[in-house]
Protein backbone atom coordinates (compact mmCIF):
# COMPACT_ATOMS: atom_id res chain seq x y z
CA UNK A 1 0.00 0.00 0.00
CA UNK A 2 1.53 3.00 -1.13
CA UNK A 3 1.69 5.96 1.92
CA UNK A 4 0.07 9.37 1.16
CA UNK A 5 1.19 12.41 3.33
CA UNK A 6 -0.65 15.86 2.55
CA UNK A 7 -0.52 19.39 4.20
CA UNK A 8 -3.36 21.74 2.27
CA UNK A 9 -2.10 25.62 2.66
CA UNK A 10 -5.03 27.82 3.19
CA UNK A 11 -7.29 28.16 -0.06
CA UNK A 12 -7.52 32.00 0.31
CA UNK A 13 -11.01 32.82 -1.70
CA UNK A 14 -9.65 34.85 -4.29
CA UNK A 15 -11.57 34.49 -7.19
CA UNK A 16 -13.54 36.99 -6.46
CA UNK A 17 -10.92 39.55 -6.77
CA UNK A 18 -11.65 41.59 -4.16
CA UNK A 19 -9.04 43.37 -2.84
CA UNK A 20 -10.26 43.75 0.75
CA UNK A 21 -10.86 40.16 1.02
CA UNK A 22 -7.19 39.84 0.80
CA UNK A 23 -5.27 41.43 3.68
CA UNK A 24 -3.20 38.07 3.95
CA UNK A 25 -2.18 37.10 0.20
CA UNK A 26 1.35 36.12 0.14
CA UNK A 27 2.34 39.04 -2.54
CA UNK A 28 1.58 42.62 -2.22
CA UNK A 29 -0.81 44.83 -4.84
CA UNK A 30 1.86 46.68 -5.81
CA UNK A 31 -0.53 48.39 -8.44
CA UNK A 32 -2.68 49.47 -4.74
CA UNK A 33 0.53 50.85 -3.26
CA UNK A 34 0.91 53.03 -6.13
CA UNK A 35 -2.54 54.42 -7.03
CA UNK A 36 -2.70 56.77 -4.58
CA UNK A 37 0.76 58.61 -5.73
CA UNK A 38 -1.41 60.37 -8.91
CA UNK A 39 -4.03 59.44 -10.92
CA UNK A 40 -1.48 59.96 -13.86
CA UNK A 41 1.23 58.36 -12.95
CA UNK A 42 1.15 55.17 -14.43
CA UNK A 43 2.46 52.30 -11.69
CA UNK A 44 5.30 50.10 -12.02
CA UNK A 45 4.04 46.52 -11.59
CA UNK A 46 6.43 43.74 -10.78
CA UNK A 47 4.97 40.54 -11.00
CA UNK A 48 6.30 36.53 -11.53
CA UNK A 49 6.87 33.97 -9.53
CA UNK A 50 9.59 30.82 -9.77
CA UNK A 51 9.34 26.98 -8.16
CA UNK A 52 12.58 25.59 -7.96
CA UNK A 53 14.09 21.57 -7.22
CA UNK A 54 17.51 20.15 -6.11
CA UNK A 55 16.21 16.64 -6.94
CA UNK A 56 14.35 13.76 -5.73
CA UNK A 57 16.58 11.27 -3.64
CA UNK A 58 18.14 11.05 -0.83
CA UNK A 59 19.88 14.48 0.51
CA UNK A 60 22.52 14.36 3.24
CA UNK A 61 21.74 15.55 6.14
CA UNK A 62 25.79 17.01 5.91
CA UNK A 63 24.78 19.13 2.82
CA UNK A 64 21.30 19.74 4.23
CA UNK A 65 22.39 23.78 3.99
CA UNK A 66 24.08 23.90 0.95
CA UNK A 67 20.67 22.46 -1.00
CA UNK A 68 18.67 24.73 0.70
CA UNK A 69 21.06 27.87 0.04
CA UNK A 70 20.99 26.87 -3.80
CA UNK A 71 17.61 26.45 -3.93
CA UNK A 72 17.35 30.24 -2.58
CA UNK A 73 19.92 31.52 -5.11
CA UNK A 74 18.34 30.14 -7.96
CA UNK A 75 15.04 31.83 -6.54
CA UNK A 76 16.30 34.92 -6.41
CA UNK A 77 18.59 34.71 -9.96
CA UNK A 78 14.74 34.15 -10.99
CA UNK A 79 13.28 36.96 -9.44
CA UNK A 80 15.97 39.33 -10.58
CA UNK A 81 15.38 38.48 -14.38
CA UNK A 82 11.80 38.71 -13.68
CA UNK A 83 11.96 42.26 -12.23
CA UNK A 84 13.87 43.46 -15.39
CA UNK A 85 11.22 42.40 -17.31
CA UNK A 86 12.47 39.42 -18.84
CA UNK A 87 10.16 36.56 -20.04
CA UNK A 88 9.64 33.45 -18.29
CA UNK A 89 11.78 31.16 -20.28
CA UNK A 90 14.91 33.42 -20.30
CA UNK A 91 14.07 33.15 -15.78
CA UNK A 92 14.20 30.01 -15.69
CA UNK A 93 16.88 29.18 -17.39
CA UNK A 94 18.93 31.67 -14.64
CA UNK A 95 17.25 29.52 -12.08
CA UNK A 96 19.24 26.45 -13.59
CA UNK A 97 22.23 28.35 -14.31
CA UNK A 98 22.58 28.79 -10.83
CA UNK A 99 21.49 25.06 -10.00
CA UNK A 100 24.16 24.00 -12.53
CA UNK A 101 26.89 25.61 -10.88
CA UNK A 102 26.79 24.09 -7.59
CA UNK A 103 28.78 21.75 -6.66
CA UNK A 104 26.07 20.17 -4.79
CA UNK A 105 23.72 19.29 -7.25
CA UNK A 106 23.94 16.68 -10.02
CA UNK A 107 23.85 19.20 -13.01
CA UNK A 108 26.92 21.20 -14.92
CA UNK A 109 29.52 21.49 -12.06
CA UNK A 110 29.78 18.63 -10.09
CA UNK A 111 27.69 16.05 -12.07
CA UNK A 112 28.22 12.28 -11.68
CA UNK A 113 31.15 10.94 -14.01
CA UNK A 114 29.80 8.08 -15.99
CA UNK A 115 31.73 4.41 -16.21
CA UNK A 116 34.85 5.85 -18.22
CA UNK A 117 35.14 9.04 -15.49
CA UNK A 118 33.71 11.62 -18.14
CA UNK A 119 30.71 13.81 -17.06
CA UNK A 120 28.12 14.16 -20.00
CA UNK A 121 25.16 16.08 -18.96
CA UNK A 122 21.20 16.39 -20.13
CA UNK A 123 19.29 19.57 -20.51
CA UNK A 124 16.20 20.82 -21.58
CA UNK A 125 13.96 24.26 -21.75
CA UNK A 126 10.03 24.82 -23.34
CA UNK A 127 8.59 27.94 -23.59
CA UNK A 128 4.75 27.59 -22.49
CA UNK A 129 3.90 31.15 -24.76
CA UNK A 130 5.07 29.17 -28.03
CA UNK A 131 5.21 26.15 -27.09
CA UNK A 132 9.28 25.63 -28.47
CA UNK A 133 11.36 23.50 -26.72
CA UNK A 134 15.24 23.12 -27.25
CA UNK A 135 17.44 19.98 -25.38
CA UNK A 136 20.82 18.50 -25.43
CA UNK A 137 21.73 15.18 -24.67
CA UNK A 138 25.21 13.62 -23.03
CA UNK A 139 26.74 16.71 -23.94
CA UNK A 140 30.53 17.27 -22.85
CA UNK A 141 33.04 20.13 -21.88
CA UNK A 142 30.02 22.49 -21.65
CA UNK A 143 29.58 24.17 -17.81
CA UNK A 144 25.82 25.02 -18.25
CA UNK A 145 24.17 22.91 -20.44
CA UNK A 146 21.36 24.82 -20.05
CA UNK A 147 22.14 27.48 -21.85
CA UNK A 148 23.01 25.05 -25.00
CA UNK A 149 19.36 23.98 -24.86
CA UNK A 150 17.76 27.76 -24.29
CA UNK A 151 19.98 28.48 -27.48
CA UNK A 152 18.33 25.78 -29.16
CA UNK A 153 15.14 26.80 -28.22
CA UNK A 154 15.60 30.19 -29.56
CA UNK A 155 16.97 29.21 -32.45
CA UNK A 156 13.88 26.87 -32.97
CA UNK A 157 12.01 29.98 -33.03
CA UNK A 158 13.46 31.46 -36.35
CA UNK A 159 12.25 28.73 -38.02
CA UNK A 160 13.62 25.27 -39.63
CA UNK A 161 17.24 25.63 -41.03
CA UNK A 162 17.57 24.98 -44.81
CA UNK A 163 16.74 21.31 -46.49
CA UNK A 164 14.78 20.83 -43.11
CA UNK A 165 17.99 20.45 -41.22
CA UNK A 166 17.42 21.10 -37.68
CA UNK A 167 20.15 22.05 -35.10
CA UNK A 168 22.57 19.37 -33.35
CA UNK A 169 21.50 17.43 -30.15
CA UNK A 170 24.29 15.10 -28.14
CA UNK A 171 27.68 15.16 -28.69
CA UNK A 172 27.44 17.34 -31.78
CA UNK A 173 25.93 20.21 -29.69
CA UNK A 174 29.20 21.13 -27.96
CA UNK A 175 31.01 22.17 -31.42
CA UNK A 176 27.51 23.80 -32.11
CA UNK A 177 27.37 25.29 -28.80
CA UNK A 178 30.88 26.94 -28.86
CA UNK A 179 30.08 28.29 -32.18
CA UNK A 180 27.49 30.21 -31.12
CA UNK A 181 29.26 32.18 -28.43
CA UNK A 182 28.76 29.36 -25.44
CA UNK A 183 32.23 29.01 -23.75
CA UNK A 184 33.77 25.38 -23.10
CA UNK A 185 34.78 24.26 -20.13
CA UNK A 186 36.96 21.00 -19.85
CA UNK A 187 35.14 17.87 -19.00
CA UNK A 188 38.11 17.55 -15.53
CA UNK A 189 37.14 21.35 -14.58
CA UNK A 190 33.43 20.18 -13.86
CA UNK A 191 34.50 17.55 -11.61
CA UNK A 192 34.61 17.93 -8.05
CA UNK A 193 36.01 16.85 -4.46
CA UNK A 194 32.74 14.78 -3.82
CA UNK A 195 32.00 13.06 -7.42
CA UNK A 196 35.40 12.25 -7.78
CA UNK A 197 35.33 10.61 -4.40
CA UNK A 198 31.85 9.10 -5.57
CA UNK A 199 33.38 7.68 -8.34
CA UNK A 200 36.34 5.84 -7.26
CA UNK A 201 34.13 4.64 -4.78
CA UNK A 202 31.70 3.18 -7.12
CA UNK A 203 34.09 2.05 -9.76
CA UNK A 204 36.01 0.18 -5.87
CA UNK A 205 32.72 -1.84 -5.50
CA UNK A 206 32.39 -2.57 -8.83
CA UNK A 207 35.35 -4.18 -9.28
CA UNK A 208 35.02 -5.93 -6.22
CA UNK A 209 31.95 -7.23 -7.21
CA UNK A 210 33.46 -8.51 -10.67
CA UNK A 211 36.19 -10.84 -8.67
CA UNK A 212 33.56 -12.09 -6.22
CA UNK A 213 32.55 -14.47 -8.86
CA UNK A 214 32.39 -15.59 -12.21
CA UNK A 215 29.67 -16.15 -14.74
CA UNK A 216 25.58 -16.29 -13.64
CA UNK A 217 26.92 -15.19 -10.25
CA UNK A 218 29.20 -12.08 -12.10
CA UNK A 219 26.43 -10.77 -14.05
CA UNK A 220 24.03 -10.90 -11.23
CA UNK A 221 26.63 -9.32 -8.66
CA UNK A 222 27.19 -6.48 -11.36
CA UNK A 223 23.59 -5.75 -12.27
CA UNK A 224 23.03 -5.41 -8.33
CA UNK A 225 25.96 -3.27 -7.70
CA UNK A 226 24.30 -0.92 -10.71
CA UNK A 227 21.32 -0.83 -8.95
CA UNK A 228 22.49 -0.09 -5.78
CA UNK A 229 24.41 2.83 -6.86
CA UNK A 230 21.46 4.25 -9.17
CA UNK A 231 19.62 4.44 -6.08
CA UNK A 232 17.64 7.58 -4.86
CA UNK A 233 20.60 8.76 -3.83
CA UNK A 234 21.83 9.66 -7.66
CA UNK A 235 18.50 10.71 -8.52
CA UNK A 236 18.88 14.56 -7.92
CA UNK A 237 18.31 15.94 -11.24
CA UNK A 238 17.74 19.96 -11.17
CA UNK A 239 14.76 21.98 -12.16
CA UNK A 240 12.60 24.93 -12.31
CA UNK A 241 9.43 26.24 -13.25
CA UNK A 242 8.21 30.31 -13.71
CA UNK A 243 5.08 32.36 -14.63
CA UNK A 244 6.15 35.92 -15.93
CA UNK A 245 4.26 38.85 -15.19
CA UNK A 246 2.41 38.19 -18.51
CA UNK A 247 1.52 35.11 -17.57
CA UNK A 248 3.26 33.13 -19.66
CA UNK A 249 4.91 29.76 -18.25
CA UNK A 250 7.97 27.82 -18.70
CA UNK A 251 9.92 24.97 -17.41
CA UNK A 252 13.53 23.73 -17.64
CA UNK A 253 15.57 20.66 -16.14
CA UNK A 254 19.37 19.63 -15.85
CA UNK A 255 20.98 16.62 -14.94
CA UNK A 256 24.45 14.85 -14.99
CA UNK A 257 22.66 11.25 -15.39
CA UNK A 258 22.89 8.38 -13.27
CA UNK A 259 26.24 7.48 -11.41
CA UNK A 260 28.67 5.06 -13.60
CA UNK A 261 26.20 5.31 -16.58
CA UNK A 262 27.23 4.01 -20.15
CA UNK A 263 29.16 6.68 -22.05
CA UNK A 264 25.87 8.50 -24.44
CA UNK A 265 23.40 7.23 -22.10
CA UNK A 266 20.36 10.07 -22.65
CA UNK A 267 18.61 10.24 -19.61
CA UNK A 268 14.98 12.12 -19.26
CA UNK A 269 16.20 15.66 -19.04
CA UNK A 270 16.78 15.77 -22.77
CA UNK A 271 13.44 14.01 -23.85
CA UNK A 272 10.54 15.49 -25.24
CA UNK A 273 7.69 15.54 -22.69
CA UNK A 274 9.88 13.43 -19.92
CA UNK A 275 12.15 15.92 -17.93
CA UNK A 276 10.31 19.34 -18.42
CA UNK A 277 6.69 20.68 -19.62
CA UNK A 278 5.29 24.08 -20.67
CA UNK A 279 1.78 25.15 -22.05
CA UNK A 280 0.19 28.45 -21.65
CA UNK A 281 -3.89 28.58 -21.53
CA UNK A 282 -5.50 28.33 -24.23
CA UNK A 283 -9.36 27.95 -25.89
CA UNK A 284 -9.10 23.90 -24.59
CA UNK A 285 -6.82 24.54 -22.03
CA UNK A 286 -8.17 26.82 -18.56
CA UNK A 287 -5.09 26.96 -16.74
CA UNK A 288 -1.27 27.66 -18.20
CA UNK A 289 1.05 24.52 -16.39
CA UNK A 290 4.69 24.29 -16.31
CA UNK A 291 6.45 21.30 -14.99
CA UNK A 292 10.07 19.67 -13.98
CA UNK A 293 10.72 16.03 -13.51
CA UNK A 294 13.29 14.35 -11.45
CA UNK A 295 14.11 10.47 -10.90
CA UNK A 296 15.28 7.36 -12.35
CA UNK A 297 14.88 8.59 -15.92
CA UNK A 298 14.26 5.60 -17.49
CA UNK A 299 10.92 4.88 -15.56
CA UNK A 300 10.27 9.15 -16.01
CA UNK A 301 10.87 8.45 -20.10
CA UNK A 302 8.26 5.28 -20.24
CA UNK A 303 5.82 6.91 -18.44
CA UNK A 304 6.10 10.74 -20.19
CA UNK A 305 5.33 12.24 -16.60
CA UNK A 306 6.24 15.93 -17.24
CA UNK A 307 3.32 15.71 -19.88
CA UNK A 308 1.16 13.56 -18.01
CA UNK A 309 1.22 15.81 -14.45
CA UNK A 310 0.68 19.01 -17.13
CA UNK A 311 -2.40 17.51 -18.58
CA UNK A 312 -4.01 16.35 -15.04
CA UNK A 313 -3.46 19.76 -13.63
CA UNK A 314 -6.66 20.86 -16.26
CA UNK A 315 -8.70 19.17 -13.80
CA UNK A 316 -10.67 21.68 -11.10
CA UNK A 317 -9.02 19.76 -8.13
CA UNK A 318 -5.00 20.24 -8.25
CA UNK A 319 -3.85 18.59 -5.24
CA UNK A 320 -6.52 14.97 -6.39
CA UNK A 321 -4.93 15.33 -10.01
CA UNK A 322 -1.77 15.60 -9.57
CA UNK A 323 -2.30 12.20 -6.63
CA UNK A 324 -3.97 10.64 -9.42
CA UNK A 325 -1.79 11.20 -12.27
CA UNK A 326 0.98 9.77 -9.70
CA UNK A 327 -0.26 6.97 -9.10
CA UNK A 328 -2.20 5.64 -12.26
CA UNK A 329 0.12 7.42 -14.52
CA UNK A 330 3.71 6.72 -12.93
CA UNK A 331 3.62 4.20 -9.58
CA UNK A 332 0.82 1.55 -11.29
CA UNK A 333 1.72 2.43 -15.08
CA UNK A 334 2.12 -0.85 -17.00
CA UNK A 335 5.03 0.30 -18.71
CA UNK A 336 6.90 0.12 -15.17
CA UNK A 337 5.21 -3.38 -14.09
CA UNK A 338 8.19 -5.15 -13.79
CA UNK A 339 10.21 -2.94 -11.39
CA UNK A 340 10.34 -3.25 -7.84
CA UNK A 341 10.08 0.38 -6.82
CA UNK A 342 9.10 3.42 -8.97
CA UNK A 343 11.11 6.63 -8.22
CA UNK A 344 10.61 9.92 -9.30
CA UNK A 345 9.47 13.44 -8.41
CA UNK A 346 7.99 16.46 -9.64
CA UNK A 347 7.09 19.94 -9.51
CA UNK A 348 4.04 21.77 -10.59
CA UNK A 349 2.90 24.99 -11.47
CA UNK A 350 -0.49 26.04 -12.78
CA UNK A 351 -2.27 29.55 -13.32
CA UNK A 352 -5.34 31.19 -14.46
CA UNK A 353 -6.46 34.91 -15.52
CA UNK A 354 -9.18 36.50 -12.96
CA UNK A 355 -10.30 40.52 -13.99
CA UNK A 356 -10.04 42.79 -11.33
CA UNK A 357 -13.13 44.92 -9.81
CA UNK A 358 -14.39 47.53 -11.20
CA UNK A 359 -12.93 46.75 -14.83
CA UNK A 360 -11.97 50.76 -15.34
CA UNK A 361 -9.16 50.05 -13.51
CA UNK A 362 -7.46 47.87 -16.01
CA UNK A 363 -5.96 45.48 -13.75
CA UNK A 364 -5.94 41.55 -13.66
CA UNK A 365 -4.80 38.96 -11.36
CA UNK A 366 -3.07 35.55 -11.90
CA UNK A 367 -3.90 32.70 -9.25
CA UNK A 368 -0.69 30.70 -8.89
CA UNK A 369 -1.37 27.11 -7.42
CA UNK A 370 2.15 25.05 -6.78
CA UNK A 371 2.89 21.82 -5.87
CA UNK A 372 5.70 19.33 -5.56
CA UNK A 373 5.30 15.17 -5.20
CA UNK A 374 8.06 12.24 -4.93
CA UNK A 375 8.59 8.91 -4.41
CA UNK A 376 11.48 8.80 -3.53
CA UNK A 377 13.63 9.88 0.39
CA UNK A 378 13.33 13.27 0.00
CA UNK A 379 13.24 15.96 -2.21
CA UNK A 380 14.26 19.88 -2.03
CA UNK A 381 12.61 22.48 -3.21
CA UNK A 382 12.41 26.61 -3.00
CA UNK A 383 10.03 28.78 -4.35
CA UNK A 384 9.73 33.06 -4.55
CA UNK A 385 7.39 35.74 -6.17
CA UNK A 386 8.83 38.91 -7.45
CA UNK A 387 7.37 40.88 -4.33
CA UNK A 388 8.57 38.60 -1.61
CA UNK A 389 11.42 39.70 0.14
CA UNK A 390 13.55 36.68 -0.25
CA UNK A 391 12.93 33.07 -1.09
CA UNK A 392 11.59 29.97 0.94
CA UNK A 393 12.56 26.48 1.08
CA UNK A 394 11.36 23.16 2.33
CA UNK A 395 13.26 19.40 2.50
CA UNK A 396 10.26 17.11 2.71
CA UNK A 397 11.04 13.33 3.61
CA UNK A 398 8.79 10.76 2.96
CA UNK A 399 8.70 7.24 2.07
CA UNK A 400 6.41 6.75 -0.18
CA UNK A 401 3.78 8.93 -2.41
CA UNK A 402 4.24 12.12 -1.28
CA UNK A 403 2.24 15.27 -2.27
CA UNK A 404 2.63 18.76 -1.02
CA UNK A 405 -0.04 21.53 -1.68
CA UNK A 406 1.08 25.39 -0.59
CA UNK A 407 -1.08 28.48 -0.66
CA UNK A 408 -2.25 29.94 -3.39
CA UNK A 409 -0.34 33.49 -4.94
CA UNK A 410 -2.07 36.23 -6.12
CA UNK A 411 -0.23 38.60 -8.93
CA UNK A 412 -1.58 41.43 -10.21
CA UNK A 413 -0.56 42.15 -13.66
CA UNK A 414 -1.73 44.62 -16.65
CA UNK A 415 -5.12 43.42 -18.43
CA UNK A 416 -3.70 42.39 -21.45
Amino acid sequence: MIGLSSYAGVMESLMNCDEEQQPSSPLTNSWSKNQDSGKNQKPKLVGGFVLVHAGAGYHSESKAKEYKHVCKRACQRAVDQLKAGALAVEAVAAALVELEDSPFTNAGMGSNLNLSGEIECDASIMDGKSLHYGAVGAISGIKNPVLVANRLLSEAQKGKLSAGRIPPVGRGAHDWAVSHGIPPCPSEKMATKFSLSAYKRNKRKMELAEKIDTGHNQAKKRRQSSENENGSGCLDTVGAVVVDLEGNVAAAVSSGGLAMKHPGRVGQAAHYGCGCWAENACNMNPYSTAVSTSGCGEHLIRTMLARECSAAMQSEDAHQALLEAMQNKFISSPFLASEDRVLGGVIVLRCCRCVEAPPSQNIQGILVEFLWSHTTESMCVGYMSAQDSKAKENRSHKTGLFICFTPVYFLHVPNM
